[in-house]
């Protein structure tokens, strides 16, 4: 597959990129990595290296796989070529998040498959997920807090806006059809939107 680069590497570092939004998906991000107990982690694409820096001060072995070789991946490699550069089953976890909407719509089984691949065990994979949100909020003593998020879909045709091709809840890609593509080779352990930030929804897939 022939790629382009989207944003220049200054992109990642600009003083408005990491908003209190995309810290919050940085500890999702984390967290469901940690929880899977593996070791062995690649992730597909870096950004800024927050998420990266920090799983390997956890004592992670994190592999990096970037198309922007300005951002010094340990491979520049897009995600619809894993298996050129990887065996299969070469991890335990595989982090992919907010990249496969940068690719057309076309190519998300392909990358789809590559994940399952070269993975092991498990993939954590978030996209964004547009439309109206509500979040319910109930914090009480002994129970802790308990959040309800609701997410209405968007009756509306996504117009490509130089990164994003599609967007999960905009007119033809509504988070049915974009599970079926995933229960197709996955199971689907768990999806959830962040109260903290609804515009992303999280998915872990086992390949088991």
């Amino acid at each position: 597959m022939r790629y382009r680069l989207q944003v220049s590497r200054e992109h990642y570092f600009e003083k408005d990129y990491d908003t209190k939004d995309r810290w919050m998906s940085y500890w999702y991000q984390i967290n469901e990595v940690l929880e899977t107990k593996g070791k062995k982690v690649l992730e597909v694409g870096i950004g800024n290296r927050t998420v990266t820096n920090y799983l390997r001060e956890r004592g992670l072995e994190v592999t990096t796989v970037d198309i922007d070789p300005d951002l010094n991946p340990d491979y520049v490699c897009s995600v619809t070529e894993l298996t050129k550069l990887f065996r299969p089953n070469s991890f335990d976890v595989v982090l992919c998040a907010e990249v496969l909407e940068h690719l057309p719509f076309r190519y998300f089984g392909k990358a789809l498959n590559e994940l399952h691949t070269v993975t092991k065990r498990f993939v954590v994979l978030s996209l964004p997920y547009a439309g109206p949100s509500f979040r319910f909020c109930l914090k009480m003593p002994f129970i802790g807090e308990r959040n309800i998020t609701v997410k209405l879909p968007l009756h509306r045709k996504h117009r490509f806006d130089g990164q994003h091709y599609w967007e999960i809840g905009k007119k033809g890609y509504p988070l049915t059809k974009i599970k079926q593509y995933m229960t197709k080779r996955f199971r689907i352990v768990k999806s959830y939107v962040p109260p903290e930030n609804m515009y992303h929804i999280f998915f872990v897939l086992s390949k088991a």
